[in-house]
């Protein structure tokens, strides 16, 4: 598939801002588990494999055809494999072959979603699919039903089967994800709900963030930390003893973090990170990013007046070089973005019940400042 194709797959608006950037999009492995679900029922009606085989996107986009790299059948099951192309998406399971074994179930059944190997299954509430099952989302489900629907009414056939969805590798490489955290252990999960991967949109990182709330209150935890890093949750732990479900891998997203808890409020969210990243929190951005926000050294000096300091930065090369001065000059500087951190934080939260502090560390995880927990009232 060219990539000219793939830009045309994407939802509406989609496609003329990936060619400006000239990012390639990719399939999602939701798509993937799709069309492999696809091809294998039809191999186990009319004992031939489609190849390519052609799903239909879940927008209104037109049909696209996947190439069926692995196929297998024996009369009463057949399995078909796709290889998922995320285009130019850093995904983890970028070129991970997605399996789909598909038997007859139960007259009546319906389909019957399995965790094969690779395929996580959910062990915590909290998540939007019950404890106990595989790790396949309720979109990549509907998707899979939609289609199998298809195949069963071109052929008169009811319909009812075992689905069993496998990815190779995917225990591994779900050791690089959010999953062991969130409960899902196992293997991966099948995600996806346009069925298009857009090249840095970073939304898995952004819907494990979600998901991470989600298990944190279903827990019945009160307190969670936004950690940008490892060094942060480290610090998280050492500092609140919070356990592995209460930290949430914020990375430069603190706009998601703060903008989920916003409709979904746990009592307490204490936001830990490089003193540099929480400096442009405390400047109003919530994307943390180096790419997309910047340390302001004018704002810094201006958070030192305000606090009753004053305090000439402009001359500073970096955030670590100001913080430096500040601690030579007797000025709490740390202190200062910490709290202005938390009131920025706090606006994000508008009037949800939820109290916020900050601790700012350097890049050794020495704690550079902090603020008590604070609320709006």
């Amino acid at each position: 598939m060219t990539s000219e194709q793939a830009a045309e797959a994407t939802p509406s608006g989609r496609p003329a801002q990936l060619e400006r950037t000239g990012l390639r999009p990719g399939w999602t492995t939701g798509a993937c588990a799709t069309a492999a679900t696809t091809a294998a029922y039809t191999a186990l009606l009319t004992g031939e494999f489609p190849d390519p085989v052609t799903i239909t996107l879940p927008t209104a986009s037109p049909s696209f055809a996947l190439t069926v790299e692995t196929l297998a059948a024996d009369g009463s099951w057949a399995m078909a494999g796709i290889t998922k192309d995320a285009g130019d998406d850093p995904d983890v399971t970028h070129l991970a072959l997605v399996r789909s074994t598909v038997r007859r179930g139960a007259p009546g059944s319906g389909i019957t979603f399995v965790a094969g190997p690779g395929v996580g299954t959910v062990t915590k509430p909290g998540l939007p699919l019950a404890v106990g099952e595989p790790a396949i989302n309720p979109m990549p489900r509907a998707f899979i039903t939609a289609h199998v629907a298809e195949v069963a009414a071109a052929h008169g056939d009811a319909g009812d089967l075992v689905v069993e969805i496998s990815i190779d590798h995917g225990e591994e490489l779900a050791r690089k994800t959010w999953n062991p955290r969130l409960g899902i252990l196992g293997g991966l999960s099948v995600l996806g709900t346009t069925g298009v991967v857009v090249p840095y949109s970073c939304s898995a990182w952004i819907d494990s963030i979600r998901r991470g709330i989600d298990v944190a209150r279903a827990a019945g935890h009160t307190h969670v930390a936004g950690c940008t890093g490892s060094t942060s949750e480290k610090v998280a732990v050492a500092e609140y003893g919070l356990p592995d479900d209460a930290l949430l891998d914020m990375g430069d997203f603190a706009g998601a973090v703060l903008k989920y808890l916003r409709r979904h409020p746990i009592e307490r969210l204490t936001i830990v990170g490089g003193f540099a990243k929480l400096s442009k929190l405390a400047a109003g951005h919530l994307d943390l990013h180096s790419g997309r926000s910047q340390v302001s050294l004018t704002h810094l000096g201006t958070i030192a007046a305000e606090g009753g300091f004053e305090l000439d930065l402009t001359d500073c090369n970096t955030g670590l070089e100001a913080l430096h001065r500040a601690q030579a000059a007797g000025v709490p500087l740390g202190d200062l973005v910490a709290a202005r951190a938390a009131d920025e934080a706090l606006a994000v939260l508008r009037e949800a019940p939820v109290a916020v502090d900050v601790v700012c560390i350097d890049r050794a995880g020495a704690i550079v400042g902090r603020c008590e927990p604070r609320t709006l009232s």
